[in-house]
């Protein structure tokens, strides 16, 4: 594992920031596609904006998120705030910071919010794989040690490598990675196209992914802590604690009306 692709002079491809770009271009044609079949009037232009305005206010709420359950350390080293290549970014401030910028651009375009939000669902669950397998290649985002015969050790010039030297740990981006991946096709290829009501698709994705984050923190050597509790764990179980109750109440998983 190392997290830098190619390298020409200064000039480095890292793995990282690939990752970043093959999900924009996935989520380009995904939501594309799901925008064109659900008839919400977006044309192309429209979509790589709302994409490219998501993904700005993703990546500022996820570093926001995580540097300030890390001010301890920010607020000795505030020049590393900005530095997000060396890792750092959480993903429930992702998800806040991302639809948050996703509501004030559909409410601009007066296109209905969970009509889009299933139509971005899978996209985000895809990009969530593709983004695990950067970290795997960065060496961040780690597991405990384990004896467990795929146990990985990372370089030492990696922060897992630099935590755990020579010792096998969890890969626990690739638990994550197969778990979203599992949550992708279950969306792509098994409801988005069923006529469920609207919200529906983007609530299964907040559940499943949810219920998959809380088992893998269980193994993460650098979670957030919110006290004693690990802060990943504690956000997953309210999401599924809200949100399976909408799914019921409004039954959500019924076919709309045409």
């Amino acid at each position: 594992m190392h997290p830098i692709l190619l390298q020409f002079g200064p000039v480095q491809i890292r793995y990282y920031g690939l990752m970043y770009v093959i999900s924009i271009l996935f989520a380009l044609y995904i939501i594309k596609k799901e925008t064109l079949r659900k008839g919400l009037g977006l044309s192309d232009d429209d979509v790589t904006n709302f994409v490219l305005s998501v993904v700005v206010g993703g990546i500022f709420g996820a570093r926001i998120y995580y540097v300030i359950f890390n001010w301890d350390y920010y607020g000795r080293f505030v020049k590393e705030i900005p530095a997000i290549w060396h890792g750092g970014l959480a993903i429930h401030g992702g998800l806040i910071g991302g639809i948050s910028m996703a509501y004030l651009y559909l409410k601009k375009h007066k296109v209905p919010f969970w009509k889009m939000a299933d139509a971005v669902a899978p996209a985000i669950i895809l990009g969530q794989s593709f983004g695990r397998f950067g970290n795997f290649m960065n060496g961040d985002a780690h597991g405990t040690p384990t004896d467990l015969p795929w146990g990985v050790v990372f370089p030492e010039n990696s922060i897992a490598g630099n935590q755990f030297p020579g010792i096998p740990i969890h890969p626990v981006m690739l638990y994550e990675m197969v778990i979203n991946l599992a949550i992708f096709v279950l969306l792509w290829l098994g409801i988005r196209k069923k006529g469920y009501k609207d919200g529906f698709v983007f609530s299964v994705y907040l559940v499943l992914y949810s219920i998959g984050r809380f088992f893998v923190e269980s193994f993460r050597a650098d979670s957030l802590m919110l006290g004693r509790f690990r802060t990943a764990q504690v956000i997953s179980l309210l999401i599924v604690a809200i949100v399976t109750p909408l799914i019921l109440r409004l039954r959500l998983w019924e076919k709309a009306d045409l």
